[in-house]
């Protein structure tokens, strides 16, 4: 199962950064729809979606569907991995972005009242 899979073996960063990357494309989407709900949530569904798609890659490893030595812990950890670093740009960029949608409707909350 985790014959010769080391921690730093160049799958290791191909996994960080597809999660990287799934969880920042998938909470960019998100955040720029219409639907109040789904720009809240969208680093959480960003971070989700994933972590989805590292544990059925995982999955697809073990029952053979890509050539590969199986199911690997330490590439669940780099999908983690990968996750975590998304999530915290993902947060200090809405924190310190002049224009984040959720500011932009609490705003025109205020203007309402």
């Amino acid at each position: 199962m985790e014959n010769g899979d080391e921690w730093l073996a160049p799958d290791k960063l191909q996994h960080v950064v597809a999660c990287l990357l799934i969880t920042a494309c998938v909470s960019g989407v998100l955040s720029r729809s219409r639907y109040r709900i789904l720009r809240r949530w969208s680093t959480p569904l960003g971070c989700g979606s994933a972590l989805v798609a590292g544990i059925a890659k995982e999955a697809g490893d073990e029952l053979g569907f890509w050539e590969s030595a199986g199911a690997s812990l330490k590439d669940g950890v780099a999908d983690v991995f990968g996750v975590f670093i998304a999530a915290v740009f993902l947060s200090l960029l809405r924190k310190f972005s002049p224009s984040s949608p959720e500011k932009v409707d609490r705003d025109r909350e205020l203007s309402m009242v």
